[in-house]
């Protein structure tokens, strides 16, 4: 209803009242603030960060088929079906092959791998890169995999790294190839690790 003011006569015309002139802010802090959704946020922002890091040792001897690594499995829920993820992973190899090969590994999207290059030569090229094992000399590599996938989805997303053996001869080896392990000694572990960032597109 509309402000009048009492006079000495009694009521007098309505009161005009006018909002002040607050302007342009220059910044604005939130804190503590709730409201502001993520699809509100602008292409390139981090919406979540999910990770799975071990410190244990992971040993195959296969050599026809990959096989998961224990542990390096994590989990995401996009919160759009446009949202891309960074999917960077990180661990230590080292063969105890009395043949020359290679530890080769990959990264899957559920059961999909990932990242792939095909094939290089006789030998196939996986997500992450195939790394040389000298007969018999514990050598040790570090294998960096990083990609940006597009799953296209809002449902929840396994990821994993997996791991086996292959020989140049093409027989297979006959060693052991570790991960999480540096230069044949079980005393000295490196932690591995899978890291997923869901970026907004």
């Amino acid at each position: 209803m509309p402000i009048s003011t009492i006079g000495q006569n009694g009521l007098n015309a309505p009161l005009s009242l006018t909002s002040p002139a607050l302007g342009t802010p220059s910044a604005i802090v939130l804190t503590n603030a709730t409201g502001l959704a993520k699809a509100a946020l602008p292409t390139g922002s981090v919406l979540q960060v999910v990770q799975a890091y071990i410190t244990s040792v992971f040993s195959t001897t296969n050599n026809t088929a990959f096989v998961d690594i224990t542990g390096l499995s994590v989990s995401i829920t996009p919160t759009s079906a446009s949202s891309k993820i960074l999917v960077m992973a990180t661990l230590t190899d080292c063969s105890t092959s009395s043949a020359l090969g290679d530890g080769m590994f990959q990264v899957l999207r559920g059961s999909t791998a990932i990242g792939n290059a095909g094939s290089g030569g006789t030998a196939p090229v996986m997500g992450y890169v195939s790394t040389y094992l000298a007969a018999s000399a514990n050598i040790t590599d570090a294998v960096v995999f990083n990609y940006l996938d597009s799953p296209a989805t809002t449902s929840s997303t396994t990821y994993k790294v997996q791991c086996r053996l292959w020989s140049n001869s093409g027989s297979g080896l006959d060693g052991t190839l570790y991960v999480g392990r540096r230069n044949g000694n079980s005393s000295f572990i490196s932690p591995s690790s899978i890291t997923l960032m869901e970026i907004a597109a």
